[in-house]
């Protein structure tokens, strides 16, 4: 693949239509709205280098900022769209990549019928003494019993 590069103007023309518009805020609190083109171009970077989120270039905006909409393009099926817009086949392979990388949360029902499909392995027996006693710790440093101050 070629080198990456922030998305042009004609680019970024062609998937504006296709970026859900964000709601403008209702009080004039906190943070402004982070630039739709600059976390694209963040989120962009990241599928791009394999990089991780903490590791964007500080041009962009926050890690979080961009995580945040990503998962949300993600979920919603914007990215993929974006992506194919984009880069037409390379899509799938950028999109196969993050995917891969992406954590997966598992609700506790999927945890339980994991845990039940899994072959019983036997307990290892304790390193140190016998199981569920603590561990014997040798006198190495001539320390034995208690510590007396010094006068």
């Amino acid at each position: 693949m070629t080198p990456y590069r922030d998305i042009n103007d004609e680019e970024w023309q062609r998937v504006t239509p296709l970026l859900p518009e964000l709601r403008p805020r209702s009080e004039l609190r906190g943070r402004p709205l982070a630039n739709t083109r600059s976390v694209l171009n963040g989120v962009l970077w990241v599928m791009y280098s394999g990089a991780t989120w903490s590791a964007m270039p500080r041009k962009y905006p926050s890690y979080q900022t961009c995580h945040r909409r990503f998962k949300a393009w993600h979920e919603s099926g914007v990215l993929k769209r974006v992506m194919d817009e984009l880069f037409g086949e390379a899509a799938s392979e950028l999109c196969g990549m993050m995917e891969t990388r992406m954590r997966i949360h598992v609700s506790p029902e999927e945890k339980a019928a994991r845990a039940e499909a899994l072959p019983v392995v036997p307990a290892r027996p304790a390193l140190y003494g016998q199981a569920g006693s603590q561990p014997a710790l040798p006198s190495v440093f001539g320390i034995a019993g208690s510590f007396k101050r010094a006068a």
